[in-house]
């Protein structure tokens, strides 16, 4: 899936201290506004547009996924044949 990469302004005091106290939960500030934007995303996106949205993320998997060759196949579906 394509990527964006997101730019805001936001006030530098306030975003050392979001920092400060997140760390010491042990969390990573981009983890926290990745699942934020997610959130977002379900509550605005219609869940029809989602799932088309999901479905063509799908196509692209299995068209990005190699497939066996024929001879693989082949090799694959024949006995073993032992030489005495």
């Amino acid at each position: 899936m394509k990527k964006d990469t997101i730019k805001i302004n936001f006030s530098a005091e306030k975003l050392r201290s979001i920092n400060i106290y997140i760390e010491k939960k042990e969390l990573d500030l981009e983890d926290e506004l990745i699942d934020q934007l997610q959130k977002l995303y379900e509550k605005y996106v219609p869940a029809n547009v989602r799932e088309y949205i999901d479905e063509k993320q799908e196509e692209a998997i299995q068209r990005r996924k190699p497939k066996k060759s024929t001879k693989n196949q082949v090799e694959a579906n024949m006995p073993s044949i032992k030489e005495e």
